[in-house]
């Protein structure tokens, strides 16, 4: 980017800059796509989206919707506009309901949605979100397959599992943060260790029951969850927008941290501009690093098995 100050010449080099506005690609239109879409239309912070749906008549009708609100932003549902955008959202594919148990259950079918993705995105030099399930997989599938740099692409999970551990944490009047790390699904990690208080492993191992479940209670109320993952998504895409530097706990491709590689899991990220800054590794008491380790046992038992397919 070039902009003239009076008689100085500034030139940025950055795909993102702070002084620019960014375009945002969603790929998937659903619920949580869509209303991330709306979010960040409203926000100030894009001036171009892009829409993306297999289902044309939803597509058709969420871009409508959007161009109804008024918001000083250019919307398309071109698929090739997508690979020209700063970012992607990519929210495609089969949801989980009341018959799918765990995320990883959704591997199978969701990959070759994946697998559209990267079609569409050779060479990109963005930042690639992920939320579709399982989550943690995907995301390092699609850096398999788009060859992106590891740096920029982020699994989203661990942000709204931290969350509910909080959220479960204060109806237990226990009154601190608590952070989620590990897989974003049946081997996450409750860290209890950063909480400064002496939690015993009977109930650390009931809070982990409740936490594998949180989401069910609300996907059978009400078909899938919504405002709580669209909140805490659109925090991350401010933070990449806005340069912020935020702590968040992302599922991040490890090429040794936590002594694992040819995975992605949750772990404590530094996010900005640049997509994933640092990645931060924690000291892990015993019950926690067990867990954690399971949990990249079972994940990178799967990376692998996509890897071969």
């Amino acid at each position: 980017m070039k902009r003239e100050m009076g008689m100085m010449v500034i030139i940025y080099s950055s795909f993102l800059s702070v002084w620019d506005m960014t375009s945002l690609a969603v790929f998937g239109t659903g619920r949580i796509g869509g209303g991330v879409a709306a979010r960040a239309v409203s926000s100030g912070l894009i001036d171009h989206l892009v829409l993306y749906d297999c289902n044309q008549a939803l597509l058709e009708a969420q871009r409508l919707d959007i161009e109804h609100m008024r918001c000083p932003v250019s919307v398309s549902i071109n698929p090739i506009d997508i690979a020209t955008c700063d970012i992607i959202l990519y929210t495609a594919g089969l949801p989980r309901n009341q018959n799918i148990k765990t995320r990883a259950a959704l591997l199978d079918c969701n990959v070759p949605v994946a697998s559209e993705l990267a079609a569409l995105i050779p060479n990109y030099k963005g930042i690639i979100v992920v939320v579709t399930n399982p989550a943690d997989i995907l995301t390092y599938f699609l850096w398999k397959a788009t060859r992106i740099l590891k740096s920029r692409i982020i699994g989203f999970g661990g942000q709204l599992d931290s969350a509910r551990f909080q959220y479960e944490l204060a109806n237990r009047s226990i009154r601190c943060d608590g952070m989620i790390l590990g897989e974003h699904g049946e081997h996450q990690v409750p860290i209890f260790s950063k909480t400064g208080l002496n939690v015993d492993i009977p109930i650390r191992d009931d809070i982990l029951l409740t936490l594998r479940n949180a989401s069910m209670e609300i996907i059978k109320g009400k078909g899938a969850t919504e405002y709580a993952p669209v909140y805490h998504i659109w925090h991350l895409i401010e933070s990449i927008i806005k340069d912020a530097r935020t702590d968040l706990i992302c599922s991040a491709i490890l090429e040794g941290e936590y002594g694992f590689t040819g995975c992605s899991l949750g772990v404590p990220v530094v996010i900005g501009r640049e997509g994933i800054i640092s990645i931060q590794e924690w000291d892990l008491d015993t019950w926690e690093n067990d867990h954690f380790h399971s949990a990249a046992t079972f994940v990178s038992d799967l990376c692998r098995r996509i890897s071969h397919d």
